[in-house]
């Protein structure tokens, strides 16, 4: 009987080790087998499950503006006063609601598209109607000082008064931000007499991207290869400023390190740009996580001697030493835009001490990604900028001779924003996070059981030993006893 409960309880613990073991070797066979799916469906090619995403927006991309309405033009045209603006908003409208164009697959594993540009109102989302009207900056009077040499100067000076022009004017939402036909121009005989912060927009688009797909090289999946023909920028004119860096934001390679930087290039401020790990958290069930753009992203050469190459305007930037904006206007033909994260966040105080009106909070200005880690899927983004216009005195101006010193003026800022809906949120859980859950469970429930069974079977055998051998010592004890006895 002691015999068969020794082989049963070997048995047992041999089983239990076996599971153990199993579940053991199901952890990186059960992570190979996830890794291999998402490599395979992750490729940007027809017939993956990202090629479908990609070509057009699983989810809702939508622009919020805020625009800064001057509520006082007269003091400061006559007087130089400071200005006083207060943002209006959000108007909201969806973005990204077509699908890419002209998609070419190209030997070397890359695709080439285009992204049309479109713009659909959305009054349910927003605190007006476009028609609502914005007292703001003459974008035309405003950035002439910048871009046109002083001998025209005075016939522009000469239109502004022929047209009854000012330095401000009272547009609608829609004209500031998609056009509108500007008198002045008109005047002066342009060819194209309209402008606005965003025009020309709807019908266009930022140029070629051609990615790498992921084929053969998953870690390559969405990185640029080229923008608009070339490898690298020609704005900044340094080896440097000029590199197109990483994605387009939308999509990253799989399996993310926390520890590295997500770099993307955005078109919008003309550089490639890198975000930093901030924290792990979880979205509608799905752990994510937070990368965010850091503060020197647009700190001075000072701080950041890295961006020393996108100072192109040491004057009017006090030799380098202002953080928090970014001069855009190598890519924006001349024109004195500067870009900078929402009421200057990070920027340095004399920009928001010359403006009545600017109050940053990392919460509602900073932009941020959150990012699934194993698919590189961008499941909210929040992409927010401020876009300002450089206003330099000008005697030979009547309407800018008034003004004191240059002085950066907002516009408006706008948060680019798509978050993934509950039901393709669910539709991820089921395909990956619960697959992850399920294989989690079994091998923990194998290496669980595994260990008790044989933990349980050797402590049998061991308190079975144990007593075999009081047994003996007993019965010997015994022997021992009886031949003593009968000696006597």
């Amino acid at each position: 009987m002691s015999c068969n409960k020794n082989h049963l309880l070997t048995a047992g613990a041999f089983i239990g080790g076996l599971l153990a073991i199993l579940g053991g070797i199901l952890i990186p066979v059960g992570n190979s087998i996830i890794e291999d799916n998402v490599k395979k469906e992750a490729v940007i090619e027809n017939g993956t499950v990202a090629y479908e995403n990609w070509v057009l927006a699983g989810v809702p991309v939508y622009r919020q503006f805020w625009l800064f309405n001057v509520n006082n033009p007269l003091e400061i045209t006559q007087n130089g006063s400071k200005p006083i603006l207060r943002q209006k908003g959000p108007y909201t409208y969806r973005v990204r609601y077509l699908p890419k164009i002209n998609i070419t697959a190209n030997l070397n594993n890359t695709i080439s598209f285009l992204q049309p540009y479109c713009a659909y109102f959305e009054p349910g989302l927003s605190v007006g109607t476009e028609e609502d009207n914005i007292t703001f900056l003459n974008l035309a009077v405003a950035g002439a000082p910048s871009i046109l040499p002083p001998l025209l100067l005075l016939l522009l000076n000469n239109a502004v008064k022929q047209t009854n022009s000012s330095l401000f004017q009272t547009r609608t939402v829609k004209e500031m931000l998609w056009g509108y036909e500007d008198p002045v121009l008109k005047q002066l005989r342009l060819p194209d007499p309209h402008t606005g912060v965003f025009y020309p927009y709807n019908g266009t688009a930022d140029g070629y991207y051609n990615i790498f797909t992921g084929r053969g090289n998953i870690e390559k999946l969405g990185i640029i290869d080229r923008w608009q023909g070339k490898g690298k920028l020609t704005t900044w004119q340094d080896p440097y400023c000029d590199m197109i860096n990483g994605t387009d934001g939308s999509v990253f390679p799989p399996f993310i390190d926390k520890r590295k930087l997500l770099d993307f290039f955005s078109s919008d401020i003309c550089r490639s740009v890198s975000a930093e790990y901030e924290s792990s958290r979880v979205l509608k069930g799905i752990p994510v996580y937070r990368f965010m753009l850091p503060s020197k992203t647009f700190a001075s050469p000072v701080d950041n001697p890295e961006n020393k190459c996108y100072c192109k305007d040491p004057r009017f930037t006090r030799n380098c030493t202002m953080a928090g904006i970014l001069d855009i206007s190598g890519c924006k033909e001349g024109m004195p835009v500067y870009i900078s994260l929402p009421h200057f966040l990070y920027g340095s105080e004399a920009l928001k001490e010359a403006i009545d009106g600017m109050e940053p909070n990392e919460e509602e200005h900073s932009t941020f990604l959150d990012v699934e880690p194993v698919t590189g899927i961008s499941l909210n983004v929040a992409k927010r900028l401020q876009v300002n216009i450089a206003v330099r005195p000008s005697s030979q101006i009547e309407v800018l001779s008034n003004i004191k010193e240059p002085i950066l003026f907002p516009l408006v800022w706008l948060n680019e924003t798509a978050t993934v809906d509950d039901a393709t949120a669910e539709e991820l859980k089921g395909a990956l996070i619960s697959t992850m859950d399920l294989l989690e469970t079994i091998q923990m429930t194998l290496i669980g059981c595994g260990c008790v069974i044989f933990l349980a079977c050797i402590i049998s055998l061991c308190v079975l030993k144990k007593n075999k051998t009081k047994k003996y010592d007993q019965s010997k004890e015994m022997t021992d006893k009886g031949i003593s006895a009968n000696h006597f």
